[in-house]
């Protein structure tokens, strides 16, 4: 029981460190990074890995269908970007809040969501 806890409690800390990593990448990105593939593509891709890390820190237990539940939130939320959701609650003024949420559909963008999954399923793979 207590060498479970340690084993969770160790895995928190990897998946902290890497979100931390992930964070600091994309925040770099998308301050320093204007480019026509690099932002679009690779951030978008990045953001699926590092919303599974952020998930993983509360959830260390192997989950086989968490890399489908990460892609479906994503193409959720390109979903309502086609819908204007920022518009519609009034925070397309709050730059932060318009960069984390989105203001602009773009079907490439769940593709990328879906190769940034399909790289999580054989992570796990690979690690199991």
């Amino acid at each position: 029981m207590i060498l479970q806890m340690l084993k969770k409690n160790q895995l928190r800390i990897k998946y902290t460190i890497v979100f931390l990593l992930l964070l600091f990448v994309e925040v770099m990105i998308a301050l320093y990074v204007h480019d026509t593939f690099v932002r679009p593509y690779f951030g978008d891709m990045l953001v699926v890995i590092l919303v599974y890390s952020f998930t993983r820190i509360f959830i260390p237990e192997r989950c086989r269908l968490l890399p489908l539940y990460i892609f479906l939130f994503a193409a959720g939320v390109e979903v309502l970007q086609y819908f204007r959701f920022v518009h519609i609650l009034g925070l397309e003024h709050n730059r932060f809040l318009r960069i984390v949420l989105g203001s602009v559909f773009d079907i490439k963008d769940i593709i990328c969501y879906g190769v940034g999954s399909i790289l999580l399923v054989a992570f796990e793979r690979i690690k199991n």
